[in-house]
C-alpha cells in the first residue's frame, strides 16, 4: 500500500529528549546515555552515574536509515551551540550535501560528521583535516568528534587514516525500531495527550504514512491541535478530514 508524505510544518527541532528509544529490547539508550555525558556529563536524569568519556575519544553511531542517527547529530549540534558563547562558530558540521566544506575553525569545540558513508575524496580529506586539527588545540576547550554512518567502521568505503579513526573510540550500533516498539511509542505519547488511540487509527497510521518514528510523532502532534480545534475524536475520518484541510 502506498505511503502518505507528510509534510505539515509541525516538526520538533531534535533534542536528546526527543528521540524516541524503544521501551525494551535495543541497544539505543547506551547510546542516547553516552552522549547525554558527551555534552552535559551527566546521566539523562541529570545525575552523574557513569565518568564522562575520554577525552578526545571519538563517538561513532551506526545504523539503517530511519535509526535516528541525523537527529542525534543535529541535537548534539544545536546544545553544543546553545553552550557555547560563540554560537555561530561552536561546532563544524559536515555531512555528504556540504559540496565545498569549510575550513577548519580553532573555535570549533566539536566537528560532526554526518552519512560518512557518501563522502566524496574531497569531503573525506576535509573530515581527516578537521580531525587531525581539533585535536591539536586547547583539550580545555575541545569535545572531540562525533560521526554517523550506514556501516560500522571497518566496512566504511573511506580512506584507511579515517576510517580507522572513526573506529578507535566509542562505537554504538543504533536499531531502528520494530512496528510493536513502534506501536509503544506511539501509544505512550498518545496518552501523555490525553488521546485515545485505537488500534484501528494506529493501523491506518503504520499503512498510509511514512514508518520513521519521527514523521509518525510529527502526525500525532498534528492531530492532536487538529482534534482540539475541531472539537472531534482521534478517528481515520478526521485524519483524512485533516488531510483535505491541510494548504
Amino acid at each position: 500500500m502506498k505511503q502518505i508524505a507528510l509534510d505539515i510544518g509541525m516538526e520538533a527541532p531534535p533534542t536528546l529528549a526527543n528521540f524516541f528509544v524503544a521501551p525494551t529490547g535495543t541497544a539505543n539508550p547506551a547510546a542516547l546515555a553516552h552522549l547525554q555525558h558527551w555534552l552535559f556529563a551527566g546521566a539523562p536524569d541529570g545525575s552523574a552515574a557513569c565518568q564522562p568519556p575520554t577525552l578526545f575519544t571519538p563517538v561513532y553511531l551506526w545504523g539503517e536509515q530511519a535509526s535516528g542517527k541525523t537527529h542525534l547529530l543535529r541535537a548534539a549540534y544545536h546544545a553544543l551551540q546553545a553552550q557555547s558563547p560563540q554560537a555561530a562558530h561552536a561546532v563544524g558540521w559536515l555531512d555528504a550535501n556540504v559540496i565545498e566544506p569549510p575550513a577548519f575553525n580553532p573555535a570549533w569545540t566539536a566537528v560532526l560528521l554526518d552519512d560518512v558513508h557518501l563522502y566524496s575524496e574531497a569531503q573525506q580529506a576535509m573530515a581527516f583535516n578537521w580531525f587531525v586539527q581539533l585535536h591539536s588545540g586547547d583539550p580545555a576547550h575541545v569535545k572531540g568528534v562525533l560521526a554517523a554512518g550506514r556501516l560500522p567502521p571497518a566496512d566504511l568505503p573511506l580512506r584507511e587514516d579515517l576510517r580507522t579513526r572513526l573506529g578507535w573510540g566509542h562505537v554504538f550500533a543504533l536499531d531502528v525500531l520494530s512496528e510493536p516498539q513502534r506501536r509503544a511509542v506511539l501509544r505512550q505519547a498518545a496518552d501523555a495527550r490525553g488521546l485515545f488511540l485505537s488500534d484501528e487509527v494506529m493501523d491506518f497510521m503504520l499503512t498510509r504514512f511514512s514508518r520513521d518514528l519521527g514523521n509518525l510523532m510529527q502526525l500525532l502532534q498534528a492531530l492532536d491541535a487538529y482534534a482540539l480545534r475541531t472539537q472531534r475524536a482521534l478517528t481515520i475520518p478526521l485524519i483524512r478530514a485533516m488531510l483535505e484541510d491541510a494548504p
